[in-house]
């Protein structure tokens, strides 16, 4: 898992099976300090997430898991909104 702060919406004319009616969001990758790491990437929204939230992503296999019906083609899922970061 890791953190990441909405920047923006991914806007689909087609979209791969299992993934329609998924909102696709723009999410740039954080360290522990909220500090940015790495270049935006493209995540499946699970928890209805809005811009500007912080929010913690799987990657991987663990992603492709977060949607129903599982093993879904995606390599980064939303899978929950931060109240609050503490180090």
């Amino acid at each position: 898992m890791y953190l990441g702060r909405v920047i923006g919406t991914v806007v689909c004319e087609r979209k791969a099976d299992g993934l329609e009616g998924k909102r696709l969001l723009l999410v740039q990758p954080l360290d522990h300090r909220q500090q940015p790491v790495g270049s935006p990437e493209v995540a499946v929204d699970t928890v209805s997430a809005s811009p500007e939230t912080l929010v913690y992503l799987v990657g991987s296999r663990e992603a492709a898991l977060a949607l129903d019906p599982s093993f879904v083609p995606v390599d980064s899922a939303i899978v929950g909104i931060v109240d609050a970061v503490s180090v």
